[in-house]
Order: C-alpha cells, then sequence, then structure tokens
C-alpha cells in the first residue's frame, strides 16, 4: 500500500468571535491557506488531484465551501474538490480521507484541511419562507444549535459537565488546565512559535485594514485566581465556566497530502508520515471521551503506545475533556497540547483538526521528536486520532 505524507501545511491566526475575521468568509479563509500550502509544497495548482475540505458551518455564500475556497485560490477548474463534514474532526477527517485517496491509487497529490467562520453563522427565522399568520416568530441562532446535542437536546457544555461528574475531575482541575493552556498560548506566541505557520491576512475591521498574523483569543490574564472568579456557565453548582471551555472562533489551515512515491519522483522533502489513523463512537451525553477509544484504536493498529509520542495535540473541547482523556490515557502533560490548546487558542469547529495538525507538523520539527498524535472529541459521540512521524 503507499505510504502517505504530508509535504506543506500552514494555519490562519485564529480569530475570536466578532473579531478579525468577521468580515472575512470561511472560503476565503480556506482560499488562503490552500493557496499558500501549495506554493510552500513547491508544487504547480495544476499538479493537484483533488481538494478536500473540512466545515460544519455549510451555509450562504460557503454552502460548497471546499469548490468555491479552491477556484478562488487559483486552483484549475478542472481540479474537482469536495467538503466533509465530521463536525469536530472535520479538518482532519479532510486529512484522514486524502489518504484513503492515496493509499487506494485514486490520487497522489491532495490538499486537504478544514476552515469556519463561526461569526458568520446566520440566525434562522424556521416559519420565513412560507409565512407567518398570526403571532410571533423565534429567531434562532445557528451557533447554538450546532453546539447543542442534537439527541439530549443540551448544550455541549452540560455533556462536558456529565463527563466531570464521570471521571470525578473537579473545578480546581479544569481551572489548571485552562490556566497551563494560556501559559503556554502567550509563551509560544510572544516567543514567536507559531511565526512560520501562520499566513498573515489583509483583513477589514470596521473601516480600517489590518494585517491579521496573530491569535487573538488568548488571554494573558487568565490565570487560576482569575479563572475560580467565573461563574458556571451550563447549570447551577456546575464546573464548566467560560473559562476552561474552548472559544467560539474563526480560522482555517491546510497540508499538501501526496503519495511518497510522488514527493519522491518531484524531489519533495515529507515532513510527515502518516503511520495510522482510527475514529470511534461512544455516547453523544459523554462525546468529550471520543478520544478515548479513538486512541487506543490508532494505537493497536500502529502498534504503538501513547508514552512513544514526542507531541500530543489533544483538542481542549473542554477542559473535562483534556482532564479525562489524559487520565485514562496516560497522557503526559509536558507533551500534550506544548504550545497551548483550544481553550487558550481558539476551536474554530471545522478547521480545528487541520490546525492542530499544522501545530504539530511544525512543533515536531522544532522540538526533532519523531512521534505525534492528533486527537478530538466530535459532538454527537464520536472521537478521531491521527498519529504522524516526522520524516527526518
Amino acid at each position: 500500500m503507499e505510504e502517505v505524507v504530508l509535504v506543506s501545511g500552514c494555519r490562519t491566526a485564529i480569530g475570536t468571535l466578532s473579531g478579525s475575521f468577521e468580515n472575512t468568509s470561511a472560503s476565503d479563509l480556506g482560499a488562503a491557506v490552500i493557496k499558500e500550502a501549495v506554493s510552500r509544497a513547491g508544487i504547480e495548482p495544476a499538479q493537484v488531484d483533488q481538494v478536500i475540505l473540512g466545515c460544519v458551518g455549510q451555509v450562504m455564500e460557503d454552502g460548497y465551501i471546499a469548490r468555491h475556497a479552491a477556484v478562488k485560490a487559483g486552483m484549475p477548474v478542472e481540479v474537482p474538490a469536495y467538503t466533509v463534514n465530521r463536525i469536530c474532526g472535520s479538518g482532519l477527517e479532510a486529512i484522514n480521507t486524502a489518504a484513503r485517496w492515496i493509499q487506494t491509487g485514486d490520487a497522489d497529490v491532495i490538499v486537504a484541511g478544514g476552515a469556519e467562520n463561526m461569526t458568520m453563522m446566520p440566525y434562522y427565522l424556521r416559519k420565513a419562507r412560507s409565512g407567518y399568520r398570526l403571532g410571533h416568530g423565534e429567531l434562532e441562532d445557528g451557533i447554538t444549535h450546532l453546539l447543542s446535542d442534537p439527541f439530549s437536546k443540551d448544550h455541549m457544555g452540560i455533556t462536558a459537565e456529565n463527563l466531570a461528574d464521570k471521571f470525578g475531575i473537579s473545578r480546581e482541575e479544569q481551572d489548571e488546565i485552562a490556566a497551563r493552556s494560556q501559559q503556554r498560548a502567550v509563551a509560544a506566541i510572544e516567543a514567536g512559535r507559531f511565526r512560520d505557520e501562520i499566513v498573515p491576512l489583509e483583513v477589514k475591521v470596521g473601516r480600517e485594514t489590518k494585517t491579521f498574523d496573530t491569535d487573538e483569543h488568548p488571554r494573558a490574564s487568565s490565570d487560576k485566581e482569575a479563572l475560580a472568579k467565573l461563574r458556571p456557565a451550563f447549570k447551577k453548582d456546575g464546573k464548566v465556566t467560560a473559562g476552561n471551555a474552548s472559544g467560539i472562533n474563526d480560522g482555517a489551515a491546510a497540508v499538501v497530502v501526496m503519495s511518497k512515491s510522488k514527493a519522491d519522483e518531484l524531489g519533495i522533502k515529507p515532513k510527515l508520515r502518516m503511520v495510522a489513523r482510527a475514529e470511534a463512537g461512544v455516547e453523544p451525553a459523554l462525546m468529550g471521551m471520543g478520544p478515548i477509544p479513538a486512541v487506543r484504536k490508532v494505537m493497536d493498529k500502529a502498534g504503538m503506545a501513547v508514552d512513544q509520542m514526542d507531541v500530543i495535540e489533544l483538542n481542549e473541547a473542554f477542559a473535562s475533556v483534556a482532564a479525562a482523556c489524559s487520565k485514562v490515557l496516560g497522557l503526559d502533560s509536558e507533551k500534550t497540547n506544548p504550545n497551548g490548546g483550544a481553550i487558550a487558542l481558539g476551536h474554530p469547529v471545522g478547521a480545528s483538526g487541520a490546525i492542530l495538525t499544522v501545530k504539530l507538523m511544525y512543533e515536531l520539527e522544532r522540538s526533532q521528536g519523531k512521534f505525534g498524535l492528533v486527537s478530538l472529541c466530535i459532538g454527537g459521540g464520536q472521537g478521531i486520532a491521527t498519529i504522524f512521524e516526522r520524516v527526518s
């Protein structure tokens, strides 16, 4: 079976809700990273066989985002594209799907990633099309629907509370994880560790145009003392707050995935080799434990153990997710999210899996580590995990 390698990768800086990307569509974000990833790979757009992009909020002008972003990025119209949606795992699903195309011999060069603009998620009037005869119409928030469990109708924050109760995770433990995420993200930004992976973009904010090249969600002031003052966000006497949960964000990331033989033919040195990938399902009300069976499955596939991982990018949808998965899987906190996680940096849902992969790519290179793991929990009760090896 053909070996799968990643030869380039990049991401945007991550915008906060109604922040720097408030006027930049997800397809424009996707176009920027597609174009840059292809350029960094040193190939021509016409050499790309397929574009695969993850996105959750496929609405309005972003209704078929992969094709729109690909054409905007300068891909020839002959290059096909399609969108995948595995909720929070969509960006990683796009990369894993690209690997399947390559391993079956149906493609040699694929641009894969994810893009999301949660700020632009619309509000809905369900009866507006057919009309209202009498009474008021309720304006429904697309983000609230996106972040609600379709089975229990509970907000994702309640599933995080369920997880904390099941695994005995205290408020203090969650705040400690959140504070560490903030400290590491701020330190990484100040040290310039994200500079090479981020594509600077010119964006319009209000009446001004500025260059946006730095993640804007981290808060240096979010220490344990400040976090302890926040009220529970989802239930009375709860443990989950706005401070120990991920943000609502905008961003994009893309990688160029190739067959090893094609990379050799083109004289391109790969950055990562895909070792194994896996998905798993769990109880929807405990969706945050999705990475546990997914990581176990991917380790079994690879014949490896988590202690062999040098860098772990575990999506911090909530601090309770990070705590539960770390406890059960025995993850080393020093290796997990070394440059901060989604609590600090943000979680643009359809893009997060690709963003974590790009972060892993650059951190493995910086630290000269060998193996890395990317894993995310998924709303509705799933987990996804992929192991990569740095090509030295």
